[in-house]
């Protein structure tokens, strides 16, 4: 399988190039190593700075208790790290964490000011990152689900992935829960394997998208053509044709072409995102 025009990587591939880039330019910062398959490096903050964040974006995602509430998402790898008791560890301080890489372009000052996010985006100047969205998608039963998305930017919803595996699955009979489920999709041609839906979490966030009446993309890294693929997959399932036109792909090395110098750099310095 071959990309157009760019390099192909698996997650563990790019999970591997990540931490050496990070090793290798966080001489400054307070890291330490984890091990096994879900190795990892973490770094923690030290005076005021942390080494997986940009100074600016950190300093204003202190500022906001709703997005610094996100600095406390639990790290569920902590047993592949040494004297995984002597403190907590969270899923930001992750340098592979796809939340961290969020939210430090999207917290960065005046980024959504700048006429080529929003243009790339489709979004109007200036809206204020809610991340951690949860949704109300309609089950029959009248109830709804509320699973939390990684962004909101308006109408915009946004899923964000850099070294995850895959798009999570589930049993088909939780995705007949869903009301809208036949009406948004053509239910045969979603990706399935038996009687397990695969990508179950982009299915959700189209749901997600008609029942808000929104818009919803998928940020993802331009090497991992696997991901890129599997969102082709459920794409082509949707059989709402205005909803249809209201849904995409964006990938990170798009938006740091986009973003300003201080982000590009350090994009491409951290995560290997170039242009």
């Amino acid at each position: 399988m071959a990309a157009t025009g760019g390099q192909v990587l698996s997650s563990a591939q790019l999970r591997r190039e990540i931490n050496a880039r990070n090793v290798s330019c966080s001489a400054e910062s307070a890291y330490e190593l984890g091990y096994g398959a879900s190795a990892s490096v973490i770094f923690r903050e030290e005076e005021g700075r942390h080494g997986n964040f940009l100074a600016a974006s950190y300093k204003r995602i202190l500022a906001n208790p709703q997005w610094s509430r996100r600095l406390k998402k639990s790290y569920t790898a902590n047993r592949y790290v040494p004297r995984a008791g002597d403190r907590q560890r969270f899923e930001l301080e992750c340098a592979n964490s796809s939340d961290a890489l969020l939210m430090n372009i999207f917290c960065y000052p005046k980024l959504l000011q700048s006429d080529g996010i929003c243009r790339l985006l489709g979004i109007e100047h200036g809206p204020q990152p809610e991340f951690g969205f949860r949704p109300a998608i309609p089950f029959k039963s009248g109830r709804f689900d509320r699973t939390e998305i990684d962004m909101r930017l308006g109408s915009l919803l946004v899923e964000a992935k850099l070294t995850e595996g895959d798009f999570q699955r589930a049993p088909m009979r939780l995705l007949a829960r869903y009301r809208e489920l036949e009406r948004v999709f053509d239910v045969a041609r979603l990706p399935m394997r038996g009687a397990v839906a695969h990508s179950y979490q982009l299915i959700r966030c189209v749901l997600a998208a008609d029942a808000s009446g929104g818009s919803f993309v998928v940020f993802c890294d331009r090497r991992r053509s696997d991901l890129m693929e599997r969102w082709f997959e459920v794409l082509q399932a949707v059989a709402d044709s205005s909803l249809r036109t209201r849904l995409g792909l964006v990938t990170w090395q798009e938006i740091g072409e986009a973003a300003p110098v201080r982000v590009r750099r350090f994009l491409e310095e951290k995560y290997g995102i170039g242009g």
